[in-house]
């Protein structure tokens, strides 16, 4: 894999490290799974919108997986480049410098993950 797939690398690392928890700890697991699902199940936001939202609380909280799995999601629900980077543009505005620097990562994760679909 090359340096330019970093974050199709790290979010299949990160599955196969979680697996020891499910199998450890279904219960939580299963849990957060289902939370997972509620939270992101269309209501008067859609899915997409959902999903922002949850990128930019991992730029905030500057957690590279949390970009990887929700780029990811970002292209299966046809996000634009556009919206990723207007997203970023709050991320940033809420959290400042730090929040820059993960909105770099963010859009990085975003374009492999659209590289990767087309």
């Amino acid at each position: 894999m090359s340096s330019t797939d970093r974050y199709q690398e790290l979010t299949t690392r990160t599955n196969r490290h979680l697996a020891p928890l499910r199998s450890g700890i279904p219960e939580v697991m299963q849990g957060f799974g289902a939370m997972a699902r509620a939270a992101l199940a269309p209501g008067h936001l859609d899915e997409k919108t959902k999903e922002l939202i949850a990128m930019a609380i991992g730029v905030a909280v500057r957690c590279d997986d949390c970009l990887g799995f929700h780029a990811k999601a970002l292209v299966r629900l046809g996000a634009t480049a556009e919206e990723v980077r207007e997203m970023l543009g709050v991320a940033v505005y809420m959290g400042g410098g730090p929040s820059l620097m993960y909105a770099a990562h963010a859009m990085e994760a975003f374009e492999e993950f659209s590289r990767a679909a087309a």
